[in-house]
């Protein structure tokens, strides 16, 4: 038994002793004055012979304790088992939490001390919070070690090539201009895989800028579609901007235009070879104060089970062409999403293909205005 166990105890203890003392007391004090015989209003009779006792009246059996100690002894006896009961009743919960902690110190991250509760109080909605501290903290850890292992495994075939041009150069020096071609080439790659990493980390601190310039969507989109579709068209694909409202939000118009750049070109990117077609909408939500943006295409679109994972870093979905990507496009987009207050949800279309739909709050200033662009 803990050092809380012996506080709940002493202290129930103590209280229900202080209270069947008093009632001992009262009840004590209570049955004297019942049982203390009247007083002849005369004193004696007429003869001066004192007064007959009362017919069928006996004295009070003697007892074995002093009057008060009988009801004092049966309190402290009933008090002593239930304080120990209450005190054992509250500090089990709080010794398996106890257990539990130091087993997630120790690396056991799978421990769980919701099953072993059985209650419903708050010592439960604490073990509750625990069990979901523990499933989060698990999940950061393993998401850590995964994209430790994704980062080695993505740098690791660029370096492997750079050594290679580096040893054929020693042995060839006449393929030096071929070979410096491919070491920018490589160089270039991992510039770029290294930029989405900080970009990555940076989302994830909260450290990239300020959230307070009023963004044009309708004008953000434009430039989005007429980058994106202009290298759509070298392999037959186009990107559409269907009409909308004219919205203005709150952010940072640098981030949000990557945001919605990496999902206009990951549905260009993953379409299918003969062309895809992607249709970028803005609806609004919640009695105006959402902003829906949908980017839809026609490719192979997503198993039901990895529609969540296509957001998670360095996941690559098995359908659909293969990129030369890293899987970090929509891992950052879901970021900057988060970073405005928003979300980004991906579904399989009914017809085929996949849409990727960023809701984000329409703060501040913001104007709803009645013209569409097309």
């Amino acid at each position: 038994m803990g050092r809380l166990f012996w506080k709940f105890f002493l202290f129930f203890w103590l209280a229900q002793m202080v209270t069947s003392t008093g009632v001992g007391f009262a009840f004590w004090a209570l049955r004297g004055a019942h049982e203390r015989p009247p007083v002849a209003e005369a004193g004696r009779h007429a003869d001066g012979q004192p007064p007959p006792p009362p017919p069928h009246h006996r004295p009070p059996p003697r007892s074995a304790f002093p009057p008060p100690l009988l009801p004092l002894v049966a309190g402290s006896v009933v008090s002593l088992l239930f304080a120990a009961l209450l005190a054992r009743y509250f500090a089990r919960p709080i010794r398996n939490l106890n257990k539990a902690f130091k087993a997630v110190a120790d690396g056991a991250l799978e421990t769980r001390v919701g099953p072993r509760m059985d209650r419903r109080d708050e010592l439960a909605d604490l073990g509750g919070q625990f069990d979901h501290m523990a499933e989060r903290l698990q999940n950061l850890i393993r998401s850590q070690q995964r994209l430790l292992h994704d980062v080695s495994h993505e740098l690791r075939s660029p370096l492997a090539r750079l050594q290679a041009a580096v040893d054929l150069m020693r042995q060839q020096p006449e393929r030096g201009p071929a070979l410096l071609g491919r070491i920018e080439r490589e160089s270039e790659r991992m510039d770029a895989l290294i930029g989405e990493l900080l970009t990555l980390a940076r989302l994830d601190a909260g450290s990239q800028g300020s959230f307070d310039e009023p963004v044009a969507i309708d004008e953000l989109l434009d430039r989005v579609v007429d980058d994106v579709g202009f290298e759509a068209e070298a392999s037959g694909g186009k990107v559409v901007r269907l009409p909308g409202p004219v919205v203005h939000v709150l952010g940072n118009d640098a981030l949000l235009h990557r945001c919605i750049e990496n999902i206009v070109r990951n549905a260009v990117q993953h379409g299918p070879e003969q062309g895809v077609d992607v249709a970028v909408s803005t609806t609004m939500a919640d009695q105006g104060c959402t902003l829906v943006i949908c980017v839809a295409d026609n490719g192979p679109g997503v198993p039901e089970d990895a529609l969540q994972s296509i957001f998670d870093p360095f996941f690559r979905c098995p359908q659909g062409r293969s990129t030369s990507g890293y899987g970090l496009g929509l891992a950052i987009a879901q970021r900057i999403a988060a970073a405005h207050g928003g979300t980004v949800m991906a579904s399989n279309r009914a017809g085929g293909g996949l849409m990727v739909c960023v809701q984000l709050p329409v703060r501040g200033p913001s104007s709803l205005r009645p013209s569409f662009s097309s």
